[in-house]
């Protein structure tokens, strides 16, 4: 691909979303074609598709939950993240195959081996050039994401979750990091955002010569 491929992945309330706005800001400051999304989401299809998987009011099975994410997936690379790539940008995504194995696999406890041969699939078999791992002890980051939940008077799926789970979650961005050094890199993100944000810059510097 022309283009570079930028994930940002972590458990609830680490801040992903804030920090990738600052990305694309800072690339279109510097004249850089780029493109941020998100997962699930990021298409017509994937954002009806998330309305359903954040509904906390749904009832789904594991299975279920696992196929629509990565149906709205499926659906990212081939209207948005292949194409765009294709033509040299730089793509900002806020969730990738990474969350589902955190999340679907370590969280969940489906077979890791079956989640990754399902996001191989969907995702076309695409690797991210660099992944982001923001990483925050499970109790904060479940409090700042239910307030931003409470402000919004949305149910989510996910932020409504258990600290047993997000525990199993982290655990598997981890070892997910630990098991791919050349292409994540794990933020702590205690701190603040201007902070946070001073680490990840020379990051970006680097891989984007």
């Amino acid at each position: 691909m022309a283009g570079f491929f930028i994930t940002l992945e972590g458990i609830e309330g680490t801040g992903k979303t804030t920090q990738a706005a600052r990305i694309e800001e800072w690339l279109q400051n510097q004249g850089r074609p780029c493109l941020r999304t998100r997962e699930p989401g990021g298409t017509a299809a994937g954002e009806s598709i998330r309305e359903i998987l954040l509904n906390a009011d749904y009832t789904l099975s594991v299975e279920t939950e696992l196929l629509l994410i990565e149906a709205a997936r499926s659906q990212l690379m081939d209207e948005v993240i292949l194409p765009e790539l294709d033509a040299g940008k730089i793509i900002i995504l806020d969730r990738f195959y990474d969350s589902t194995t955190a999340y679907q696999g370590y969280g969940r406890g489906l077979n890791l081996d079956f989640v990754s041969r399902i996001n191989r699939f969907a995702s076309r078999q695409c690797v991210p050039d660099l992944t982001l791992i923001f990483d925050l002890d499970v109790k904060t980051g479940l409090e700042r994401a239910r307030k931003i939940v409470e402000r919004a008077n949305f149910k989510d799926r996910f932020e409504s979750e258990t600290i047993e789970f997000m525990e199993r979650a982290r655990k598997g961005f981890l070892e997910i990091a630990a098991s791919e050094p050349n292409r994540t890199r794990v933020i702590p993100v205690d701190s603040d955002p201007e902070t946070i944000w001073e680490q990840i810059k020379p990051i970006l510097e680097k891989e984007l010569k």
